[in-house]
């Protein structure tokens, strides 16, 4: 044999193995986490979208055998295939086509219905893993989640402490977690824990779950959200009992603290944090996050939309609005342009004003008639009087029934 013939030979040998040797290295970096997770909710979900693949399967596979078979079967160059130019239905054959998937269809809505609702994120575990219930004195972990701008900021409320880009969490007992976002729609995903959850500002989402297997593990965001959302990944570790009292207890000897002023820094866009400890965390902070009243003097939502049930806040609280501007993240004091002269910010606390003050200001502000509010007159009683400047009065307006 040549030198050329050999190095044909060798090089169609390479050619031969060079699929299977593609094959196994793009195989060896899938772990096939979600099929095979650390935790029995993400186990009930991975054994769903198995039986769901094959209830699916078993109409797939055998439409394309025989869609390959009729192609081999009727090919032109056999001339011994049956020609039925006339024949147009078969009785028969029409309640295989449409029986099978419509009986397909109705076992996958139904394990799908029953999977959704047994495994809905806002559900309460009722097990930690097969035949093992949750016992009754058992109370779940607290995990308060924040997205941000592009990291992750955990809250151990029982523990009073944080973390950044880390989350521990003892196995076999439950977690419940309580997901919001500081500026945009975000996704909180642990594919080893249970299915992504979105994160969204102004909202709160919940996800219960558990892990069942020491060990570390990778979370990250689902959802993209900027320029370091490749990044936003943190670490996830399961311990036992005694190892998650060691670490709450290593945390507690961090150097900082988390109050608010130190989450308005952390708020503002970063990328690539490190995970940082936190010892104490200011109370009621992830409250104030889902209801975008970090900062001082923010008026909460949860406050506007009190006011705003029972009716508006009247002549007497127009001031206290005076600087109402729509919630966006650029107008949260988080930006270089949103300065402390102009925070673009609901004041929920102002200059107080002398009542002749605050009536001259309503006047300024806009017109009497359409103001409506609590504690304002309705139809049909006596409306109570508004002095002005210069012995003018004003009927204030009515409340709406």
């Amino acid at each position: 044999m040549s030198e050329r013939s050999r190095r044909l030979t060798v090089l169609w040998q390479i050619s031969k193995r060079l699929p299977l040797v593609s094959a196994a290295a793009l195989l060896s970096g899938c772990n096939m986490v979600v099929l095979n997770p650390a935790g029995d909710v993400a186990m009930q979900q991975g054994r769903l979208v198995v039986m769901s693949t094959l209830l699916m399967l078993l109409i797939i596979v055998p439409v394309i055998a025989l869609t390959l078979l009729f192609a081999w079967k009727y090919r032109s160059a056999n001339k011994e295939a049956r020609y039925e130019p006339d024949w147009d239905h078969s009785t028969h054959l029409e309640l295989v086509i449409w029986s099978a998937p419509l009986l397909i269809i109705i076992c996958l809505g139904a394990l799908t219905w029953v999977g959704t609702h047994l495994l809905d994120p806002w559900r309460p575990i009722s097990r930690t893993a097969p035949g093992k219930p949750v016992a009754a004195e058992v109370r779940p972990l607290d995990v308060q989640v924040v997205a941000l701008d592009w990291k992750w900021l955990f809250i151990y409320p029982e523990q009073g402490v944080a973390t950044v880009n880390e989350l521990a969490l003892p196995v076999d007992r439950p977690v419940r977690f309580r997901i919001s976002a500081s500026s945009v729609m975000n996704s909180f995903y642990v594919p080893a824990l249970a299915g992504q959850i979105y994160a969204m500002p102004a909202m709160e989402t919940k996800l219960h779950a558990v892990l069942n297997t020491a060990g570390t593990y990778e979370g990250f965001s689902g959802n993209y959200s900027g320029a370091g959302f490749s990044t936003m990944r943190f670490r996830v570790k399961g311990l036992s009992e005694h190892d998650f009292a060691a670490w709450a207890e290593a945390a507690r000897r961090a150097p900082v603290r988390l109050d608010r002023a130190t989450y308005l820094k952390l708020e503002r866009p970063s990328e690539r944090e490190p995970v940082r400890h936190y010892a104490a965390v200011e109370q009621g902070l992830f409250d104030a996050v889902v209801n975008l009243c970090v900062e001082p003097g923010k008026m909460c939502m949860r406050d506007m939309m009190a006011i705003d049930a029972r009716g508006g806040m009247g002549l007497a609280g127009i001031h206290n609005v005076r600087a109402l501007e729509y919630d966006k993240f650029a107008g949260r004091g988080t930006v270089p342009f949103a300065t402390t002269a102009q925070p673009m910010m609901v004041a929920a606390t102002c200059v107080p004003m002398k009542p002749r003050e605050q009536a001259e200001e309503a006047v300024k502000l806009t017109s009497l008639a359409p103001l409506k509010g609590f504690n304002l007159s309705r139809p049909g009683a006596s409306s109570p009087l508004l002095t002005l400047a210069g012995n003018t009065t004003l009927s204030a307006p009515r409340r709406a029934s």
